[in-house]
């Protein structure tokens, strides 16, 4: 399971155990309140964890990226015509800023990488 699938599952399970804990809040069941408060802990340690591995392995792409030899601005005449652009670059990746790679690189336009001047 990937880490974006396992976050998002791990989240909707918390959002259940937060309501079943607010239930039994209400019912004033304190053994069950009790389990769901270890629920919720458990659920909410595991997500800080995945959320530190997805970390970890945006800033090793975004490392590798920056150690291609070359990297430039895309013009808008080149975003719209993608497929011509990677045809004729060899090995080019695009990394758009609203992308989780491109918010942890922290560039601010559409920018290929290349380990060739393109």
């Amino acid at each position: 399971m990937n880490l974006k699938l396992e976050l998002q599952t791990l989240n909707d399970k918390l959002d259940k155990f937060r309501r079943k804990l607010a239930a039994a809040e209400q019912r004033d069941d304190a053994a069950v309140v009790v389990q769901f408060k270890k629920e919720v802990a458990a659920v909410t340690k595991r997500i800080a964890s995945i959320k530190g591995q997805q970390t970890r392995q945006f800033s090793q792409e975004g490392s590798a990226l920056k150690a291609l030899g070359f990297k430039r601005p895309l013009t808008k005449a080149e975003q719209a015509d993608m497929g011509k652009l990677n045809k004729s670059v060899k090995g080019l990746i695009v990394v758009h800023p609203l992308t989780a790679l491109g918010r942890e690189m922290g560039i601010k336009e559409v920018t290929g990488f290349a380990p060739a001047k393109f």
